[in-house]
């Protein structure tokens, strides 16, 4: 039987707006910048970031925020010496720097730029809500000018520009359509619409990328870019950007395990899983998806939750019985595909992981017999039934040295599979 057999699949039957051939997403990482933002994280260690900048550029990532050098000495040293492993390595990933909407963070990107010798985009940002224009006692005009000053010193020196609104998700529109022809019409190339607090629904990404299409449009700018940069405060971060996508955005922001303030950024690890799935990403090599994530994880000091998709200990394990049985029967018929499908809907093979099937109060004999046979026991009557009726007693997944250690106790010792 064909794939399409095995599997119906109602996720492609129709699409809000499906890709052209013509267009291409791209993707910026802002695990070293907004991701480390957050109070439970640690900041890694500078070789730690370089390792993570790498597996960003093996992952097909386009951008990486490397840090707001702006925030001081260490910021900019760290980001100085990304930039500098980022040209001596002639790596794919472009550096960015996130900067206010002051000259002097602008300037700071501007002197690394010019002492490394690489272009570094910079985005720039600026609160746009009235909720926070209310609180900073801001207006509109001072927001005008504030932007346009920090875009010019940027183009100045012929480094790209991305004019970032904080929280648009809950800006007015007559604010946005002046902040957006002021950014463009001095020279910013992509528009960076921001669900700061995680506000936004998908009907609320339609109407906002609608409407910033059209400003652009009516600006005589629709080559300038629209990047998506979303929180997950309502749990919506990763389908608030797949729905990004399909509304018109071309460049979407996120970070390693979704760290980041509050309850964090949108997971740029779970929307590459979902976009590959979704056939987006036909050239993205994603087997190194899972070792960037346990980087991220070791070297911000954020453990990563068992049943974390992909990552998680837990993803791809199995002890009840039904569904290990189902895992065996396939592998039985010689079909990888169909084992690494039948009770998961992310092939571990396609992410360098594999279905892993344990033994706990759930499972079945053939939960046992898998186990010892993959290890080289000879799976007897007897010891079957001495391992299944321990786990039927406990109240939790046997582990391999108790399961060893209770072989050792009925003398059956390992023996090679007939």
């Amino acid at each position: 039987m064909t794939d399409h057999e095995l599997i119906y699949d109602w996720n492609s039957i129709e699409k809000v707006a499906p890709l052209s051939p013509r267009r291409r997403v791209q993707f910026l990482d802002e695990t070293l910048r907004d991701g480390i933002q957050s109070p439970s994280v640690v900041d890694p260690t500078i070789e730690d970031k370089l390792r993570l900048v790498e597996l960003a550029d093996d992952l097909g990532i386009d951008t990486m925020d490397i840090g707001l050098p702006g925030a001081g000495k260490r910021a900019i040293e760290d980001v100085t010496t990304i930039a500098a492993h980022i040209k001596s390595n002639r790596l794919r990933v472009k550096p960015g720097c996130a900067a206010r909407t002051h000259q002097h963070d602008v300037q700071a990107v501007i002197d690394i730029s010019q002492k490394v010798g690489i272009e570094i985009e910079i985005l720039c940002f600026i609160g746009s809500s009235p909720i926070r224009q209310y609180a900073e006692d801001w207006d509109l005009s001072r927001l005008l000018q504030l932007s346009a000053d920090a875009i010019d010193l940027g183009r100045r020196y012929n480094l790209p520009v991305s004019y970032v609104t904080e929280d648009t998700t809950r800006s007015r529109p007559e604010v946005l359509t002046r902040l957006f022809t002021n950014a463009v019409e001095h020279g910013a190339q992509r528009l960076v619409v921001c669900d700061t607090v995680g506000h936004a629904t998908p009907d609320g990404i339609r109407n906002l990328l609608k409407f910033t299409r059209n400003v652009l449009d009516g600006a005589g700018r629709p080559e300038v870019g629209i990047d998506w940069h979303g929180h997950n405060d309502r749990g919506l971060g990763v389908v608030n950007s797949i729905f990004a996508i399909e509304f018109g955005a071309d460049r979407i922001h996120g970070t390693a395990l979704g760290i980041g303030e509050r309850v964090g950024n949108a997971a740029l690890d779970q929307i590459l899983l979902n976009l590959k799935l979704l056939g987006e990403l036909p050239d993205h090599d994603l087997t190194k998806l899972v070792e960037w994530t346990q980087i991220a994880s070791r070297a911000t000091h954020v453990p990563i939750h068992a049943q974390y998709p992909l990552a998680g200990t837990d993803a791809f394990r199995t002890a009840t019985g039904v569904h290990a049985a189902a895992i065996i029967k396939a592998e039985k018929k010689g079909d990888a595909w169909l084992a690494d499908r039948i009770y998961s809907g992310v092939p571990a093979g396609m992410f360098g992981k594999e279905q892993s099937i344990e033994i706990g109060h759930y499972s079945g004999e053939s939960n046992v017999i898998y186990w010892l046979k993959k290890r080289g026991y000879e799976p007897t009557r007897e010891l079957v039934a001495a391992v299944l009726g321990a786990a039927k007693a406990g109240n939790h997944v046997l582990a391999d040295d108790e399961i060893v250690a209770l072989i050792d106790r009925t003398g059956e010792g390992p023996r090679p599979a007939g």
